[in-house]
């Protein structure tokens, strides 16, 4: 089913094979839960068919957590790869323990119940979901060295932690004769943040992956709030309050996306692959990403992404005009 003519890149210094591009699936939370309710609720039939496009149009890797819904989005994940008939291979999984109220013992009295919420299916990733917990680093690491050990998952990584947290977690894996494979954080051409904090270099340095999360920052990226502000006023949740919705953040960001829009016409794609594309090959293969899709139309901007390069001189532009609009 998977186009495995696409290049595949290592995962940290793991043995998984994983596509540039992941499958974020916050949005298969069924409205279920605070933070699955952040999206509306989706049928199963419609997750269906967006898992079997995203693997038709060669992406192999999906990333979902025990806090998106509850578990319904790691259910809903699960299902769709049983009623499509996927080799466990062919469709590797990453999901998260969410650590906020809790303590590192969680981390191995709880994985039972993300498997069966994934319906036994294997965790390829098990990543920390944040760093705000009752426990360390340390003891966070020792309980996913358990897990490694008794055969519970098969690689770990962390999300959202600074370079001091990443560099402890890696060490403490590392005593035990492991590495941590991934760092899960926010990364856009509009929000750089993590190239002058240390969290960039620390991964080009030890070989962690950057996985990132909000590529498109909900959308705005794709230029279509720019054309027609009238969109905003029926977007749900809170995203409608971020900055970037508003009028000064429009104007603020309009030559980033007068760019992207020029370079989508050069290559007869769209901006948000533009988007993507930068962000997937601007530091090698340091640099994943997981964009969601709650519509066919987005796996198949997604997917659309894999099939073609921005040269060095694009890419530079970008770099060039980025950096006059995002953080850093």
């Amino acid at each position: 089913m998977t186009d495995t003519s696409l290049p595949l890149r290592k995962l940290g210094h793991s043995n998984l094979k994983i596509s540039a591009l992941g499958l974020g699936c916050w949005q298969f939370s069924k409205g279920k839960g605070l933070v699955g309710g952040f999206w509306p609720e989706m049928k199963q039939e419609d997750i269906d068919a967006i898992v079997k496009l995203s693997l038709e149009g060669g992406i192999n890797w999906f990333d979902t957590a025990e806090a998106y819904g509850k578990g319904e989005s790691e259910t809903a994940l699960a299902e769709a790869l049983n009623n499509l008939e996927v080799e466990e291979e062919k469709a590797l999984i990453a999901t998260k323990w969410w650590p906020l109220l809790r303590g590192a013992g969680s981390i191995t009295i709880t994985i039972d119940k993300r498997i069966k919420a994934l319906q036994g299916k294997t965790i390829d990733l098990y990543q920390i979901h944040q760093p705000f917990s009752f426990s360390g680093v340390k003891a966070e690491m020792d309980a996913m060295n358990e897990l490694l050990e008794n055969n519970k998952i098969k690689n770990v990584g962390v999300s959202n932690f600074n370079e001091a947290k990443m560099r402890e977690a890696d060490q403490v894996l590392k005593s035990a004769g492991y590495s941590l494979a991934s760092n899960q954080v926010k990364y856009s051409l509009l929000d750089r943040r993590i190239e002058t904090n240390g969290v960039l270099d620390a991964a080009k340095e030890l070989g962690i992956t950057i996985i990132a999360y909000s590529p498109l920052e909900q959308g705005i990226l794709s230029g279509k709030f720019h054309k027609n502000p009238e969109m905003i006023k029926n977007i749900s949740g809170p995203r409608k309050y971020s900055n970037l919705f508003k009028k000064s953040g429009l104007e603020k960001t309009r030559p980033l996306i007068d760019l992207l829009e020029k370079f989508a016409e050069k290559h007869g794609v769209s901006q948000t692959q533009i988007a993507l594309n930068w962000l997937i090959h601007f530091h090698g293969d340091t640099v994943v990403a997981i964009p969601g899709a709650s519509k066919l139309h987005h796996a198949q901007e997604n997917i659309g992404t894999l099939q073609f390069s921005l040269s060095k001189e694009d890419m530079d532009e970008i770099d060039l005009v980025s950096r006059a609009v995002s953080k850093f």
